[in-house]
């Protein structure tokens, strides 16, 4: 029996007819901000990646060795919900109208946490939201001294939890494939407020723990933990009016941006930066997420490309330590230099980007001779203050020496 051609192509058409249209594929890729690592991405170090302690999200949700948290995270929301005065529904309803927006911020959700949206009973997902939800704020307001109704021995939220395990969370929360949208951290404090407490509040929180710095400017809506994270470190400067052999000169930049690095006649100015046994999880899930999210930019692998390009020895890092630019907490100079070799391998660097710019100009200076002739006076004779004196009287010898003979000469020859 032969088949009817167009009734071998109808399933085809039809799923292609059920797809997206165009403006509603539009929104759909707009939604997502939370991804699963590609494999291609997690070959350097896969434990980068996966949280240590607590899952946020469904990613890692159920977990073994993560639900022990499990309980400290529903009791955590019982002390939030009592603080608050306001009974659990008033959050589910809030949460439920988003709950489209908060599903389509994950990439490849499972369909298991779809299940049961709507307007019926609470579905898992929300409920995940909301539980999750709960401690994250709780953690970030404990960090800022901002809850005080835990018992003294509490395991989490006491100086004994501050010690040994708070440290671990901070870092699992700031993981790409362990977030949570921050709508739902918005719309939780704005509940529990009765709208009194906006959005920067919850970036103010994040922004306190992570960084501990003076914030500059207002970061608006964000997308989740760790993109206020990136934009803490990538803040605009304020506007204000192996390469010592080169003659060039290192000096603290006046922000802690790390778009904040210019060069100007002969002197690279970088912001200071703290590496410890974090920092290469935290750059690698910060480069996960410009890789994956559409829009988000490089500015971290720029600065990583950087770094890689200034530090290629343990001279170098002695260089930058000595001008008070890296700060680290590492065995030795030399793990700094094989961290920044190891991020360098999985960035993509845009090469139209400013901090490229900057390293043009810095190679176009290191060709210049007399950049070479001073930095090799200046290191050679200037170093150490008996050598310039040295040098100097050698200088004002050699010079009387030389006028001397020319009038001996010149005499003679009358």
């Amino acid at each position: 029996m032969e088949l009817d051609e167009s009734d071998s192509i109808a399933p085809l058409d039809e799923s292609l007819q059920s797809m997206p249209s165009d403006d509603e594929e539009q929104w759909y890729w707009k939604m997502r901000s939370i991804y699963r690592v590609p494999a291609r991405i997690t070959a350097l170090t896969r434990e980068a990646y996966q949280p240590q302690v607590v899952s946020f999200g469904p990613y890692h949700h159920g977990e073994a060795h993560l639900l022990p948290m499990e309980e400290h995270k529903r009791r955590t929301a019982r002390h939030f919900l009592k603080r608050s005065k306001k009974p659990m529904e008033c959050f589910f309803a809030s949460l439920r109208e988003v709950a489209c927006d908060l599903e389509e911020s994950y990439d490849a959700l499972d369909p298991k946490w779809k299940a049961g949206s709507g307007e019926g009973a609470a579905p898992l997902f929300l409920e995940l939201m909301i539980t999750d939800g709960c401690f994250m704020l709780e953690i970030l307001r404990f960090a800022t001294n901002e809850v005080d109704d835990y018992a003294s021995n509490d395991p989490i939220f006491s100086n004994h939890g501050t010690l040994y395990i708070m440290s671990d969370i901070w870092q699992d929360m700031l993981m790409l494939e362990n977030q949570l949208p921050m709508l739902v951290l918005y719309r939780l404090v704005a509940v529990e407020s009765d709208g009194e407490k906006d959005t920067e509040f919850v970036n103010r929180l994040i922004h306190n723990l992570c960084l501990r710095r003076p914030r500059v400017k207002m970061m608006g809506k964000c997308l989740h933990a760790l993109d206020v994270y990136r934009k803490c470190m990538l803040m605009e400067p304020e506007k204000k009016d192996e390469l010592s052999k080169h003659g060039i000169r290192f000096r603290k930049s006046k922000t802690n941006s790390l778009k904040d690095i210019s060069f100007t006649d002969g002197v690279l100015r970088l912001p200071v930066i703290w590496v410890d046994s974090i920092t290469m999880s935290r750059f690698l899930n910060l480069t996960a997420f410009e890789r994956l999210h559409v829009g988000a930019g490089n500015d971290v692998m720029s600065y990583i490309y950087c770094m890689d390009q200034i530090i290629r020895n343990e001279q170098d890092v002695l260089l930058l330590r000595d001008n008070g630019i890296l700060r680290h907490h590492l065995k030795n100079d030399e793990m700094v230099v094989k961290m920044f070799d190891s991020l360098a391998e999985v960035v993509m660097v845009d090469y139209n980007a400013n901090l490229i710019d900057v390293l043009d100009k810095v190679n176009a200076y290191c060709g210049k001779k007399w950049s070479v002739w001073r930095a090799n006076l200046l290191r050679t004779y200037f170093r150490n203050p008996v050598d310039s004196w040295s040098f100097i009287t050698f200088v004002l010898l050699f010079a009387l020496t030389a006028i001397q003979t020319v009038y001996s000469v010149h005499g003679s020859h009358k």
